[in-house]
């Protein structure tokens, strides 16, 4: 069972407070009933009603309920709890993979696969934190780095434009490939590497080279996330020697890379679709979550829950006409 959502606390001996709670829910549920009893005891309900007017059980209980939630609101902030914040990245490396075998000169997403590809990918370039290294990858039967990490957007927009179609499509290989790219990033002032990132987008079956699950194992070891884009529609066709091939994207391939190594897998039929999914992706490497005391949060929670159940308290003292 997951419980991201739940806060982590920097003083959670302070917690025991909480037992207070069940200890208060189970004298209110006492009293409740004993007074049940009481009522009982008269059966003359019509003089009873006359002499001590009747109150609104439902703003009983909510007035009980919200009292509650003020005092865990309150417990919480009072052991100094931790959230998590994205905190935008000052510095990393990105490799892009992109495909560029055969099928890739599919017409499904105008004018080609590649081309479409290609603008999309400088676009996602040019947008990236000028501090971040970019190193760009040929997926293909013998993948190789076109260019190392840099900062020099010219020599990457050059290395994009540059991509050629090939044979084959070594979506493993591809991984290994780019986590060597990853070592050769310039290292920080403090001697260590910048956090680094694998965005691979395919839109075929992997068909040589070593399995793509082990490439994911490796990425995973070096707590490397890969983000993969399954590329084009399964309509889509190439011919091949004076055969129409159908070239439909691997989603669950690409899928189980993304989830191995802890990136995230995303879909793409034209043009439009691939730059939203950059923009996405874009957002998810340029941040990292970060743990944030929220003490003044919870405060304010119990701050709101404590004025709700006052005025729910001063309502029952109140007959309205």
């Amino acid at each position: 069972m997951n419980f991201d959502w739940f806060p982590t606390f920097i003083a959670p001996e302070r917690l025991w407070v909480l037992l207070v709670v069940p200890l208060m829910i189970a004298a209110y549920i006492y009293l409740v009933l004993r007074k049940k009893k009481t009522g009982m005891r008269f059966t003359n309900t019509a003089i009873l009603s006359r002499v001590v007017p009747k109150q609104s059980q439902w703003r009983r209980h909510l007035a009980v309920a919200l009292s509650l939630a003020a005092l865990v609101a309150l417990s919480f902030a009072w052991a100094r709890p931790n959230g998590i914040e994205m905190v935008p990245r000052e510095r990393a490396t990105v490799v892009l993979v992109i495909d560029i075998s055969q099928s890739m000169q599919a017409t499904d997403v105008k004018p080609t696969r590649l081309d479409a590809a290609k603008e999309a990918a400088l676009a996602f370039v040019k947008a990236l934190p000028a501090q971040y290294n970019v190193s760009i990858v040929s997926l293909s039967g013998n993948p190789n780095v076109r260019l190392p990490p840099t900062v020099d957007r010219v020599q990457a927009q050059q290395a994009i434009n540059g991509l050629k179609l090939q044979d084959s499509t070594a979506v493993g290989e591809s991984i290994y490939v780019a986590l060597n790219s990853l070592l050769l990033a310039p290292k920080g002032t403090d001697s260590t590497p910048a956090p680094g990132a694998i965005v691979l987008l395919s839109d075929g079956q992997n068909t040589a080279g070593r399995a793509p699950s082990q490439a994911a194992a490796e990425a995973k070891k070096q707590n490397v996330p890969v983000y993969t884009i399954a590329y084009g529609t399964d309509n889509g066709h190439v011919d091949l020697d004076g055969k129409r091939e159908p070239v439909p994207p691997d989603r669950t391939l690409l899928t189980n890379i993304a989830q191995a190594t802890g990136g995230q897998a995303f879909s793409a039929e034209s043009l439009d679709q691939l730059n939203k999914v950059y923009n996405n992706i874009r957002s998810e490497v340029g941040q990292t979550p970060t743990k944030k005391e929220t003490t003044a949060l919870w405060a304010g929670y119990g701050l709101a829950f404590a004025v709700v159940a006052a005025l729910a308290a001063v309502s029952l003292g109140t007959r309205w006409p």
